[in-house]
């Protein structure tokens, strides 16, 4: 924070109120995410309340990671956040388009997740699950590793059978290996920075009573529950578009919610839930892949609308790069190229590994074969 120049009284009496309201603004964005563990980017913060006896006194009210609050508030910011990335994905696929369509969809997740990072106090002091859900449902929703990993294996495939040569593959999967770290990256760093500019201008809202929360509870519940009617009531040509992956979009975040709160606080050197959560994604989407693309036998379009759906809603929510990002800026030294290599070269050979034998059998194509109408 910037020194005040005033003198006296007045200096003190100003920089006391800025403490007491918690309105303090850091402005260096060279650390940020580096103070926060990465054993807890996804729990709800504590929520900090006054005393009935004296205002200056605050206790402490936690969450459970598990607690019903948390988990129901998971539904609807997956369902959200996977909406937002088929339609950006949508939006941006277009001929002639000059970057990869999945670089707006991670853009735009760690922005958010930036700026849910540094709100993690005022929304803690709030209503604890918003920051899970912000966070975890939404942004890890929005973002996706296995897509991103799908996407640089097929440059180096050249799936769409462009006409360039073979180090012009190479070129275009470090591109979007490289440029999808750095807009990854850059993203968090700018969301951080917004909300502190933003923050001290955001009125203090008291808590939601015990109602609210229960009503915020069963409308989550109700959101996740009419993904079901509508994947047989909208038009079948909405299957594999949107509402197949809705279905799968809850249960992917919450696998992957699991496994950061159990393993991440295992390893502080190394987030194993989310390198389990990355690489199984990424091995799934792949399976997935090779089923789709089989040319002997396709699937019905029933069948291959519910897969399409597990890529996008399952394996797109499962995996995270907004929450990868964040881990990265809170390890150390040569922690960080070891995560990040470790968990790219994870996606890639595991990538390797399953479609690789497929494709040379001549069973699979390299593009989908699946017929949704």
């Amino acid at each position: 924070m910037f020194p005040l120049r005033t003198n006296g009284k007045k200096h003190k009496d100003g920089l006391s109120s800025r403490r007491n309201s918690h309105r303090e603004i850091r402005t260096s964005v060279h650390d940020v995410g580096s103070e926060v563990s990465i054993a807890s980017v996804d729990q709800p913060p504590p929520s900090r309340q006054s005393s009935h006896h004296d205002h200056e006194l605050h206790r402490s009210r936690a969450y459970h990671p598990f607690a019903l609050h948390v988990l129901f508030l998971l539904m609807p910011a997956s369902i959200f956040g996977v909406l937002a990335r088929l339609g950006l994905v949508a939006l941006a696929t277009y001929n002639g388009q000059s970057i990869f369509p999945l670089a707006y969809v991670q853009g735009l997740g760690c922005f958010v997740m930036g700026f849910g990072l540094e709100m993690k106090e005022p929304m803690g002091n709030f209503y604890p699950p918003l920051y899970t859900a912000l966070t975890t449902g939404f942004c890890g929703s929005l973002t996706t590793f296995s897509s991103w990993q799908l996407d640089v294996f097929n440059s180096w495939l050249n799936s769409q059978d462009a006409q360039r040569a073979g180090l012009r593959d190479f070129m275009d999967g470090l591109g979007k290996t490289v440029f999808t770290l750095a807009i990854s990256l850059s993203s968090v760093l700018f969301g951080s920075y917004m909300a502190r500019i933003i923050y001290p201008f955001l009125p203090t809202l008291p808590p939601p009573t015990r109602t609210v929360r229960y009503i915020i509870s069963i409308l989550s519940i109700l959101i996740y529950a009419a993904t079901l009617p509508a994947y047989f009531l909208l038009p079948v040509s909405y299957r594999h578009q949107a509402t197949a992956a809705l279905l799968f979009a809850f249960p992917g975040t919450l696998v992957r919610y699991i496994l950061s709160t159990l393993l991440n606080p295992l390893l502080t050197s190394f987030p194993l839930g989310t390198f389990a959560a990355n690489s199984t994604g990424t091995g799934l989407l792949a399976a997935f892949h090779v089923i789709q693309s089989i040319a002997s036998k396709p699937i019905s379009p029933n069948g291959c609308s519910l897969i399409q759906g597990l890529d996008d809603g399952f394996c797109g929510c499962l995996t995270t790069v907004s929450t990868f990002i964040v881990e990265i800026r809170g390890l150390k030294g040569w922690e960080r190229p070891r995560y990040v290599l470790m968990s790219w070269g994870a996606g890639q050979l595991l990538l390797l590994i399953i479609m690789g034998p497929s494709l040379l059998s001549g069973n699979v194509r390299k593009e989908l074969m699946c017929s949704f109408t």
